[in-house]
Order: structure tokens, then C-alpha cells, then sequence
């Protein structure tokens, strides 16, 4: 899984997999969820992040090994 935040466009990208996305869903106006051609998810794209998240308190726990 990746992260990536772009300054710039205050956009979040959260990349859950490799595959290629098949098919993109506007979730509503700023948030796009993108699946494979199994409808598994592949990533995730919030505009507005910096208003619609707390980027500032970021954590990641539960990491399998």
C-alpha cells in the first residue's frame, strides 16, 4: 500500500495494490475509488484532503509481516 500526498492539488492517493484499475466511481464531488476487473479495490483519490482529512495525525499500526 502506498500513500501519497500532493501539496499542490491538496490531493490524497492511497494506492492499495498494484493491478490495474478497471474501472473508476465517483464516490461523490472530490472522491474517486478505482477496482480491478474483480471489483477489488485498487486505490483511492481525496481532493480536498486537507479539509475533509487530518493529514497531520497520520498513523499506521496492525502491519503484518
Amino acid at each position: 500500500m502506498k500513500l501519497n500526498y500532493f501539496k499542490d492539488t491538496d490531493t490524497l492517493y492511497i494506492e492499495f495494490n498494484d493491478q490495474l484499475s478497471n474501472e473508476t466511481m465517483q464516490l461523490d464531488e472530490n472522491t474517486l475509488l478505482e477496482v480491478d476487473e474483480f471489483s477489488n479495490i485498487v486505490a483511492l483519490t481525496i481532493e480536498h484532503a486537507s479539509k475533509r482529512t487530518d493529514l497531520d495525525k497520520l498513523s499506521i499500526s496492525g502491519i503484518a509481516a
